[in-house]
Formats: structure tokens, sequence, C-alpha cells
């Protein structure tokens, strides 16, 4: 199967059939020493790196509307080499983004703190999928979508109203799952609730929120992948 995927469209996906492979990926059993020194000059630039545990997947594929793959838990130590040898590694990256729509029909996305690895840049609060987001070893996306934006915003989407499918966007630098999820307060609202919850936090994630009020509102450091997004958004696509 490998990666076998409509690349740079956004699709709709109906299921999600993405299982956890409880051996070691093929990335990290071939680059073992490199991961390690490639570590050590990470965390010299930047000590606040935390070699906690992602997955990066082996095979993904489309069809009929799935998408269906294995992963397989590595470091994150692993996966900074990975990101930059992608190319022709065996190994691709996929996250989720629950995409958070105001009731004013704005988007309300989050720029990354200084000391992260993706300092002031732009995108719906996410990050990897994690062995803590599976059950039975079958990723649930919703559940890592709701995580991790409790994690860096504060807010609980638990209870949100959700859109009926997702969506996915893949291209070189990894495979983006996606979901609207309804607010009935408006953009300012949700950003004021956030920026509250970031002046709690000792250390955040987030240096706060931004609001893209329509396609043509594109934030400074935006990652290339929300552009498209975005326009999806505003177009009305369903």
């Amino acid at each position: 199967m490998s990666f076998d995927l409509p690349r740079n469209v956004i699709f709709p996906v109906d299921a999600i059939d993405v299982r956890l492979d409880p051996f070691p990926h093929p990335f990290a059993l071939a680059n073992e020493q490199a991961i390690a020194e490639n570590w050590q000059r990470e965390i010299a630039a930047n000590p606040a790196l935390f070699d906690g545990t992602v997955v990066l997947l082996s095979e993904l594929a489309y069809r009929g509307n799935r998408l269906v793959g294995r992963c397989h838990a590595v470091n994150y130590s692993t996966f900074m080499l990975w990101r930059k040898r992608r190319g022709n590694s065996g190994a691709e990256h996929a996250y989720a983004h629950a995409m958070l729509v105001a009731g004013d029909n704005a988007l309300v996305a989050i720029r990354m703190a200084a000391h992260t690895v993706n300092a002031g840049r732009v995108y719906f609060a996410a990050g990897s999928f994690e062995p803590i987001d599976f059950r039975d070893g079958l990723v649930d996306v919703d559940f890592n979508m709701i995580r991790e934006v409790r994690e860096e915003t504060g807010l609980d989407l638990t209870d949100a109203e959700r859109g009926k499918r997702w969506h996915a966007l893949s291209t070189s630098s990894g495979t983006v799952i996606f979901r609207r999820y309804h607010d009935t307060a408006s953009a300012d609202e949700i950003a004021s609730r956030i920026s509250a919850f970031v002046a709690t936090e000792e250390q955040p994630e987030i240096d706060g929120p931004v609001i893209i009020r329509d396609a043509d509102d594109l934030p400074e450091g935006l990652m290339g992948h929300m552009k498209p997004l975005v326009e999806w958004h505003f177009a009305g696509t369903n």
C-alpha cells in the first residue's frame, strides 16, 4: 500500500482506519545513530524540546472515501530527524486540525510560542498523534483534536457541533485531517477566552489566538498548508 493519496487537493473522508503497529518504524531502526546525533544538536539550539512519543506512518492510502494506514510510535527525536529527510524516507506524517468556526463564521487559529519547534507559525491548534489517541489500536482523530485544543487554548470542544465528515489535504510535508467545530460565540469572544487561558499558563504552547475573517485575511506566519484550508472554508464547501 505504501503512500497512495491524492496530493495537493482537499478530499472528503468518511472513515479513518489508521492502526498503530507495535513494532518499531523501519526509519527509526535504520537511523539510530543519526537520530541521536541530530537530537544533541536540536536540544543545544532549543533546550525546551522534550523527547516524548509521537507516531510516524509507514503506510497510508485513500480508498473509497476512507483513509487506511499503519503507523508506529517513535521518539520525538526520530521525528525531528525525519523532518530533515522526509523525501524518500519510507515514512510520512499525519496530523489533525479542529477548524474552529466562530458564530460570525470567522476562523480562530493560534500562533505558536517562541520556545516551540514551529515558533511564530500560525495554524489551528493541533499536535501529532500520540499513543493516547488510539483506541484498541485504531486512531481516534476527534479525540486528538479535542485534546490538543484543550491543552493549547483551554477550550473544550467535546459538545461542540461538528462537521458531518472529515476532509484531508496531503502535501509533501504531511497529511492534515480536518473537521469544522462550531462555537456560537463571536471570534472576538473566543479569542478573549483563549488569551485569558494563556495568561494562566507558566509556559504556554501558544502566544495567543489569531482571527481569520475571510480568505484574503491571511496573517503573517501562516503555515503553508493553511491557505487552502482557509479558502475551502470561506468558499462554503461542505
